[in-house]
């Protein structure tokens, strides 16, 4: 008879003993005495060091063990040092795997160490449309780019933040919460408001949210945060203008 296989929280974790990196580790998922899939992970080869931590690679083979499909899951992986102290993770999508199938994939990570195992943890994930009024605005969800809005993202269950920005438009962020009985096919419209300030890029990359005070054929002048700032106009790479109202005759202050 056929297992209903339900993917919730479970750990699977494997470390090894120092010394040199075996040619592979296998990981059984959820555990060694019922697994259902089974994790391979080849060595880890160092690619580079940035910010005083390496940064490797490996190729995971994921085996589908059950006699029913696996369903589309999000697995984030710890990787542990020799004392199976964590010292950093990634994320590591995982399309349906027919039974007995196999899925590869390329998995890239970042620690403070040696890696010498991994733990997995897996939980059950949502897909939703994420839409903004209007289309177009770069997503961040979780601080980990998302691409371009609209587009179909898989959360998983729990809180969400979700940054959402596009050019001429001030940037937003909103907190989602998916629930474990959300339904799958739903969406999420984020709707951009419009910049209260005007826009500056200079040409080192440095955006100014700011008000124009004046522009000359040479030079220009910015009220930043309430400070007046002024600069060439060959330091200024692009000007975003907030339209705003002519002031009206009866705005004018009255004196005694």
């Amino acid at each position: 008879m056929k297992r209903l296989i339900a993917v919730t929280l479970f750990v699977a974790a494997l470390s090894i003993s120092a010394g040199a990196q075996p040619d592979s580790i296998s990981v059984p998922w959820p555990n060694a005495d019922h697994p259902t899939l089974k994790f391979t992970f080849s060595k880890f080869e160092q690619t580079a060091v940035a910010n005083g931590q390496g940064i490797y690679t490996t190729t995971v083979n994921a085996q589908n063990l059950s006699d029913s499909a696996m369903p589309r899951s999000l697995f984030t992986v710890y990787i542990n040092d020799k004392n199976k102290v964590r010292i950093g993770l990634a994320k590591f999508q995982l399309q349906q795997i027919p039974p007995y199938q196999s899925q590869k994939g390329q998995l890239n990570f970042s620690t403070a160490g040696i890696p010498a195992g991994v733990s997995l943890l897996a939980g059950k994930t949502i897909p939703l449309r994420v839409i903004t009024t209007p289309p177009g605005a770069t997503l961040k969800i979780d601080g980990e780019d998302a691409g371009t809005a609209p587009r179909i993202f898989d959360f998983t269950i729990g809180s969400h933040t979700i940054e959402f920005t596009k050019e001429g438009y001030a940037p937003g962020t909103t907190t989602l919460d998916v629930n474990s009985d959300e339904l799958p096919g739903g969406s999420v419209t984020l709707e951009l408001g419009g910049l209260s300030s005007d826009t500056v890029e200079l040409r080192d990359g440095t955006v100014l949210q700011c008000d124009v005070l004046s522009m000359s054929m040479t030079e220009v002048l910015l009220s930043v945060e309430g400070k007046v700032q002024k600069y060439e106009r060959n330091q200024i790479k692009k000007m975003m203008l907030v339209e705003r109202e002519a002031p009206t005759s009866d705005s004018k202050a009255s004196t005694k």
